[in-house]
């Protein structure tokens, strides 16, 4: 994650991509070896959030794909989590959209993911529960009945 201004919050686009059973998501390493995030990142001033997904999933997994609603949305308020040390001065709040890709589109690394961007990978939904997935609660919401699902997560990692 790029910092935020101090008394800011910023807000984050994601896509949630789910194919034959497995979740799209990019690979990363930075404060620990390896995670996993959905793709999307800040919305840019004057873009909706649709555009801002679209953009995000071309820059981050290289396809163009069709937004749909909105799936969740959540806070992360960096100073209440595992990861205070490093986040203390973050506050983010994400919508997720349902998206699909475009016909004939295969996700590949994208020309511009984030710094710490290492690749993409398709998760399996049935492994999700040791897969070190941000945020974590996104593993109990995609195992549950869709009918139960909220779409306000909280504050949650």
């Amino acid at each position: 994650m790029s910092p935020s201004p101090t008394g800011r919050v910023r807000p984050a686009i994601k896509a949630l991509i789910v194919r034959d059973g497995a979740l799209l998501v990019t690979v990363n390493s930075h404060w620990t070896p390896l995670f996993y995030l959905l793709p999307g990142g800040g919305q840019q001033f004057g873009e909706s959030m649709r555009e801002a997904c679209a953009r995000e999933c071309r820059e981050e997994v290289g396809v163009d794909v069709t937004v749909g609603e909105v799936a969740f949305v959540r806070d992360y308020i960096g100073s209440r989590h595992e990861f205070a040390a490093q986040d203390s001065h973050y506050h983010q709040i994400e919508i997720a959209f349902w998206a699909t890709l475009a016909p004939g589109a295969e996700p590949v690394q994208g020309p511009v993911g984030d710094s710490f961007q290492t690749g993409i990978r398709w998760l399996p939904l049935d492994e999700l529960d040791d897969a070190p997935l941000w945020p974590q609660a996104l593993k109990g919401w995609l195992a549950a009945d869709p009918a139960d699902r909220p779409v306000y997560l909280g504050d949650v990692n």
